[in-house]
């Protein structure tokens, strides 16, 4: 059940945050589609100029990366409620997701760093964001767990 509830959860997890990112993209017009990012980077396909591969397989193998990397995420936070470290509420979901967020920002600043060709984008903002995608991830992944938990105490609780 617990895997189950990984991969629904991951899925919507990370759609919400990907979604986020793709908003945080169109209003600042800055470069941070982290499955296009994470495609170019991953297939080595930065162009030239320094921008994003437009390559519909660079798009799906980064799509697909993202979301697997989601429902792995969301297996360790299943993991750690399991080990009794939290409950499935939002104060939990926060926490796990901004401890997330500044994990991840660190490995992709490593990412960018060792990269033979990183694309060039605004690498501040886009590791900021993070984290508050990631304290998206943490929120959405609570809450959909929680529905599918259901537990004997409220989402919103503090404790």
């Amino acid at each position: 059940m617990k895997l189950l509830y990984a991969v629904i959860g991951g899925l919507a997890a990370t759609a919400a945050m990907t979604a986020f990112l793709y908003l945080m993209s169109y209003v600042t017009h800055r470069v941070m589609k982290v499955t296009r990012i994470l495609g170019t980077m991953l297939m080595n396909r930065t162009q030239p100029d320094g921008s994003l591969s437009k390559a519909t397989n660079t798009k799906v193998y980064g799509t697909v990366a993202h979301y697997l990397a989601g429902i792995i995420f969301a297996l360790f936070y299943i993991a750690l409620w399991h080990s009794e470290v939290g409950l499935i509420n939002a104060s939990w979901g926060f926490l796990f997701g901004l401890a997330h967020g500044l994990m991840a920002m660190f490995i992709w600043y490593l990412f960018f760093m060792v990269h033979p060709r990183p694309p060039l984008i605004s690498l501040r903002t886009y590791l900021t964001t993070l984290i508050f995608a990631h304290i998206v991830f943490g929120l959405v992944l609570t809450y959909t767990v929680y529905l599918l938990a259901k537990p004997d105490y409220p989402f919103w609780s503090l404790y």
